[in-house]
């Protein structure tokens, strides 16, 4: 298997492969690799004639100097995992400093507003930190394809956003959420939670499926009450926020119409990891 560390050595190679193939498929990541990740990648390899992985904890889109700093970072295993996979796959792997040079900072951007909901309100400056990066990637690998999952659906949106307003010629996929058996969607913070946390986290999809089949009947409105409601009452997972958000602009409902499609977002604290999850309503 190839890891590259510069953006130098994976231009050059790509520009020499390109020669030989007609598609790339590739598959940002933060590293510590799960089955959710490579259920991307799978899709990557299935779909194109070639495969690239990126690793890069991305230090722009954190707010939290902390939460940077306890990312975990396990290339070796996240390499041989690939390897056992499809020893074929590329991956490229830089330093901070090949990706931002002399300034380690994000770009500022709009995405029509996408980037003020959910997440937005809560991590200041998140979504420039994860413009910069993806277009900076998308400009290196210069790939057909690029595999996102729907477990960060906010960020999906944004990067649609992103390679429409900047016209970068890559075809964007989602990809459905990875679960673990207990219906906890995959995450590389899962592996940071204590043992009573693990236990407890399942609690978040459960209520995303009872809000789903509330929303049946019931106004947006009262689903957020209800859901609100259950959170108060659980001992150890706090609520940051739950909103039930149309899919093309993330605004929050206070309509229901028949003609827009709707998903319910939720972002919860187990301890001090923060969890994230979300499910489609119609």
């Amino acid at each position: 298997m190839t890891v590259f560390t510069t953006k130098s050595e994976i231009q050059n190679y790509i520009s020499a492969l390109k020669n030989d193939i007609k598609t790339i498929g590739f598959v940002p990541t933060m590293g510590a690799l799960h089955n959710g990740h490579m259920s991307l990648v799978k899709k990557a390899i299935q779909n194109n004639d070639k495969a690239i992985v990126s690793i890069f904890v991305n230090p722009t889109q954190f707010d939290n100097d902390k939460d940077l700093e306890k990312y975990p970072r396990t290339l070796d295993k996240d390499v041989s995992l690939l390897k056992v996979l499809n020893p074929n796959i590329i991956v490229y792997a830089p330093s901070v400093k090949d990706i931002y040079e002399d300034e380690t900072k994000a770009k500022e951007f709009s995405f029509d507003g996408l980037e003020f909901e959910m997440e937005g309100e809560f991590r200041t400056g998140h979504f420039n930190g994860v413009g910069t990066i993806v277009k900076r990637l998308f400009e290196i690998i210069t790939p057909n394809t690029a595999y996102f999952g729907e477990k960060d659906f906010q960020q999906l949106q944004i990067i649609r956003k992103l390679v429409t307003k900047y016209q970068i010629p890559v075809k964007i996929i989602g990809c459905k959420i990875h679960r673990e058996s207990n219906g906890l969607a995959m995450s590389s913070r899962n592996e940071r939670l204590k043992p009573e946390y693990r236990e407890a986290a399942p609690f978040i999809y459960k209520i995303l499926k009872l809000a789903k089949e509330k929303f049946g009947t019931k106004s947006a409105t009262k689903v957020v009450e209800w859901v609100e409601k259950q959170f108060e009452k659980h001992k150890l997972l706090k609520l940051e926020y739950f909103s039930i958000a149309d899919t093309e602009t993330l605004k929050p409902v206070k309509r229901k119409s028949n003609k827009k499609n709707y998903r319910a977002f939720i972002a919860v604290y187990a301890g001090d990891i923060r969890l994230i999850d979300n499910i489609a309503l119609n």
